[in-house]
């Protein structure tokens, strides 16, 4: 049994030997090619392993890069703000732990070779590392910009990872840009995509605003993750001239915007849910001056309806949002 054995084993050290120093001759070889951050002595600072922080590689990112060094994607994280080799509080910073501040220690997984060991956290929407896990990686560093809301926020109780938004690795952040924002919030809020294409729209789109202006993505304690405490108070942020208060209130103004307005979206001018007057006639009863129904087919008598064509009920009662003159109560010039 012996004399079977140890061939063997003498062939498994040789394989061994030989994959570490090809290890050491890529890593020489493309650090000295390359001059990123992280690749050789002029890099940034090298984790040391110590009882202090056992399980952590030998050298850091340059370990890592030994073997991920040809991944166009881990490159990239040398181009983005994580990779500042001089701010103290990214993970590349002096005494910082560069890949494994995010990944977890990699020292299992380089003498696993390759393999993925439990500790080792890997982003991403497929990943086998659970979402709450990933999120509590980034919420290490970045709790103080979302600790108030972002437990129990609509993102959070449907498992939304950070990476399913955020670019980790590149210079730029596609969400955390006004111009491609929307197309990284719509990926999954696809019905609000598609208000968008509809001929009046706020001018999201056009990159003139973000998804953001409007709604908190990491949480809010107002409805629909707003950055305001109501619809009313994020609408007229923008809307000043429509705040009040005013003398004579219109209530489903004063109530909310959303009675009347579809906010992402319409086939009607001003963002309306309907067209006037079919829109008023849903609060004030159906019939106009005097008595008489207005509809889509105009006046009982055949006659064309006036107040379809120039503008419905607005054509009179213009201070629709509010008025303070002191004959304004019926909302006319």
């Amino acid at each position: 049994m012996n004399s079977q054995r140890c061939p063997v084993s003498a062939i498994r050290l040789c394989r061994v030997v030989a994959r570490v120093a090809l290890v050491c001759v890529l890593t020489v070889s493309w650090a000295g090619a390359t001059g990123l951050p992280g690749a050789g002595p002029a890099g940034v600072a090298t984790v040391l392993e110590s009882p202090a922080v056992s399980g952590y590689s030998a050298k850091g990112a340059d370990t890592c890069l030994a073997c991920h060094a040809m991944n166009a994607q881990v490159q990239a994280i040398f181009r983005s703000a994580h990779a500042r080799p001089h701010d103290p509080r990214g993970p590349f910073g002096p005494g910082g732990l560069q890949c494994e501040a995010c990944h977890g220690p990699g020292a299992p997984h380089v003498r696993a070779m390759g393999m993925k060991p439990a500790g080792i956290v890997v982003f991403g929407p497929h990943s086998p590392t659970p979402v709450a896990r990933q999120n509590a990686m980034c919420l290490s560093c970045h709790r103080a910009a979302v600790r108030r809301n972002w437990p129990g926020s609509a993102h959070a109780v449907n498992e939304v990872s950070c990476v399913a938004c955020h670019r980790i690795h590149g210079a730029s952040d596609p969400v955390r840009v006004q111009a491609t924002q929307a197309t990284v919030c719509g990926k999954c809020h696809l019905a609000v995509r598609a208000q968008f294409l509809k001929p009046y729209h706020h001018p999201v789109p056009e990159g003139t605003m973000a998804c953001s202006s409007c709604h908190d993505p990491h949480g809010s304690s107002a409805p629909a993750m707003l950055v305001k405490n109501t619809v009313n108070e994020t609408c007229t942020g923008c809307h000043a001239q429509m705040r009040g208060p005013f003398l004579w209130e219109h209530q489903p103004v004063s109530d909310n915007c959303a009675n009347c307005h579809v906010p992402h979206g319409s086939v009607v001018p001003a963002l309306l849910s309907e067209q006037p007057p079919i829109l008023c006639q849903q609060c004030h009863d159906a019939a106009g001056h005097p008595s008489v129904p207005y509809g889509p087919q105009g006046l009982p008598n055949g006659m064309p309806n006036p107040y379809l064509l120039v503008g419905g009920c607005v054509n009179c009662h213009s201070r629709i949002h509010g008025s303070n003159s002191p004959s304004g109560r019926a909302l006319m010039r």
